[in-house]
């Protein structure tokens, strides 16, 4: 077996894997935590932001699916920025999008952590010990291979679809009565932080649409990747879009934008809105919903992290043995380990808003690099128009500098001690 050989992948996920792969990496932390973010900033125009995020998310999904429909390997913007535009910012991509989904990672796990604490009446003290247990399970599962993470992961999408529609259902009647739809007033707050607290709730709603790109990162292992990826990505957006806008309107009609913001402290908003349901055991299956979503996203983000470290260090940009697979060919085991110990570091934190911030930033620079390389395929590789790459890469780059100015100067000064790094590796290299 030549080394090119062992060093790749099987390609063992079809469309159905690939679409859950994605709602799995999708409906979670967004729709569980985010939404009470966002609604803490913005007010009842929460569901303005969802619907611009998911436009936002439309363009740089399909610019992601055409990409990784002509360079289907593991690694996603780190690999195209390679290939079409420069081993430079090929690697701020991969560092990039490390840094942005450890953070959501470890938001996913405080949240499910949350939920558990809710739902059980537990002290408020387990929350960090819970969700280090999580990151600790889900490592094992991702750990033993792709087939079993697979099952896993389509288990634990449909517990957590069939919640949130109960969610939906259950909550209709409340959300548009007379007295729900007083809480979608006023539409717009007329304050003058209103444009720019928008902009920052798009942003944070959009780092909720992004895990579409965990089809990507998996393309090695993808069946049939020119059709399956594209395929995959547009209708897991289009099915999590009408999820996060059901979950959005009876969220805010339900319990009003104020009190869904202010349940965020606990990092469980949606099970504040459970309680007010008049269909008994509402909270209990919105927790459970919430805890296998947490999962799931967390499942998908260490198996999706594993996959850039891996194709990292394939290429040297990270040390050479965390690209060594298991004897099966199935695991990078050492990216693996890696992955769980950055995202239990993070855990630590505690807060779900901080976590969150810190990702939408680094996952809208991430992006923005991989709209840029869109813009370098060739017009045989194009599957749709450059507007798309255009108005994606715009995008990006505006909502970028309306997350915290200190989150920003956090993001930047991880950039540069990443390229640092970078230059580290190669010089130990050459000499």
């Amino acid at each position: 077996m030549s080394d090119e050989k062992s060093s790749s992948l099987k390609r063992e996920i079809g469309v159905i894997g690939a679409i859950g792969m994605g709602l799995g990496s999708i409906i979670g932390t967004g729709v569980f935590v985010s939404i009470g973010i966002a609604a803490g900033l913005i007010g009842t125009s929460v569901v303005l932001a969802v619907v611009l995020a998911a436009f936002v998310a439309i363009c740089n999904g399909l610019n992601s699916a055409q990409l990784a429909a002509n360079h289907p390997v593991s690694g996603g913007t780190y690999e195209y920025g390679y290939k079409y535009l420069n081993p430079g910012l090929g690697f701020i991509a991969g560092w990039m999008f490390l840094l942005a989904k450890t953070a959501s990672a470890a938001t996913a796990a405080l949240g499910f952590s949350g939920y558990f604490i809710q739902l059980f009446g537990l002290s408020s003290k387990l929350l960090i010990p819970l969700a280090l247990f999580s990151v600790f399970v889900l490592t094992v599962i991702v750990f033993n291979g792709i087939r079993r993470s697979n099952t896993a992961n389509l288990i634990i999408v449909s517990i957590t679809i069939f919640s949130l529609l109960f969610f939906i259902i259950s909550g209709l009647p409340l959300a548009f009565s007379s007295t729900g739809l007083n809480h979608f007033f006023p539409v717009f707050p007329a304050t003058p932080a209103a444009i720019p607290n928008l902009l920052q709730a798009t942003a944070l709603m959009f780092v909720a649409y992004t895990g579409y790109g965990r089809i990507a990162t998996m393309g090695e292992e993808v069946k049939d990747p020119e059709k399956t990826i594209p395929q995959a990505m547009i209708i897991t957006l289009f099915i999590s879009m009408l999820l996060y806008l059901g979950v959005a309107l009876v969220a805010v009609g339900v319990v009003g934008s104020e009190a869904l913001s202010l349940a965020t402290l606990t990092a469980a908003p949606l099970e504040q809105v459970a309680n007010h349901l008049a269909l008994p055991g509402s909270n209990g299956v919105i927790a459970l919903g919430a805890m296998t979503a947490m999962l799931g996203v967390l499942l998908n983000l260490i198996l999706g992290l594993s996959r850039v470290v891996f194709a990292m260090g394939k290429r040297h940009d990270m040390p050479r043995f965390l690209s060594r697979l298991n004897t099966t060919q199935t695991t990078p085991t050492f990216a693996v380990i890696s992955v769980g110990i950055a995202i239990a570091l993070l855990v630590l934190m505690g807060n779900v808003k901080t976590t969150w911030s810190f990702s939408a930033f680094t996952v809208l620079i991430y992006y923005f690099i991989t709209n840029l390389a869109a813009l370098k395929l060739s017009p045989e590789e194009r599957l749709y128009s450059p507007i798309l790459a255009y108005i994606g890469l715009g995008a990006c780059l505006f909502l970028a500098f309306w997350i915290e100015p200190q989150i920003i100067f956090l993001g930047i000064g991880l950039m540069v001690i990443g390229w640092i790094w970078r230059l580290i590796i190669q010089y130990s290299m050459e000499s």
